[in-house]
């Protein structure tokens, strides 16, 4: 029903924000991820949202970027994963971590989450897995973070090369977050990941 919101941001809070369009107020429910991009109060901004209607409730959710929007509708798509639950793991991580945790299997990080457990995490894993875009496993998140640090593009720039090279982006992903700590440039992380894989 609404794609998204832009307007001016006129209150912030530590789980939502109010964006004032046309003199209406819409309460967006949001993750720690959007909340860290949104602006000063006063300042405009553009959210895109996703309505959830049910019988005792209607709740608009928003999301500072399109990937943030398609991931959190991946996980409301699993079994168990509510409204909250899949807040709070995009609060938990960013798009580009819990894609590489999603296609390595890596259980434990989604875990991390508030209010995902043990058989919970491996349902993710199970069910989306094979739904991670190669865009959210390079980071999503890249031309919305001022700050991002160099490993984080050199990482993304390794995993980006590797799927070039003819890579499943799951064992280029796994490859680069192996030896992700080990250099902060892409040509070096894509030659640790190679000799890590064999080639």
């Amino acid at each position: 029903m609404y794609a998204h919101i832009d307007g001016i941001l006129s209150e912030k809070s530590a789980d939502a924000l109010v964006i004032d369009c046309g003199g209406v107020g819409y309460l967006l429910q949001v993750s720690g991820q959007t909340l860290s991009h949104a602006p000063s109060v006063g300042e405009r901004m553009k959210c895109y949202t996703v309505l959830s209607v049910r019988e005792d409730a209607m709740e608009l959710f928003g999301f500072y970027a399109k990937e943030e929007k398609v991931m959190y509708e991946k996980l409301r798509s699993v079994s168990g994963i509510g409204p909250r639950t899949a807040l709070g793991i995009l609060s938990a991580l960013s798009i580009r971590d819990l894609s590489i945790a999603l296609v390595t299997g890596d259980a434990g990080a989604l875990a991390r989450a508030p209010g995902v457990g043990k058989k919970t995490a491996q349902r993710l894993v199970l069910e989306l897995r094979d739904k991670v875009e190669n865009q959210e496993l390079v980071g999503a998140d890249a031309a919305y973070t001022p700050a991002m640090s160099p490993t984080d593009g050199a990482a993304g720039e390794a995993i980006e090369a590797l799927m070039a090279l003819g890579y499943a982006s799951s064992e280029a992903a796994k490859a680069v977050s192996k030896v992700a700590g080990q250099s902060d440039n892409s040509g070096e992380l894509i030659r640790l990941a190679l000799k890590g894989m064999g080639s």
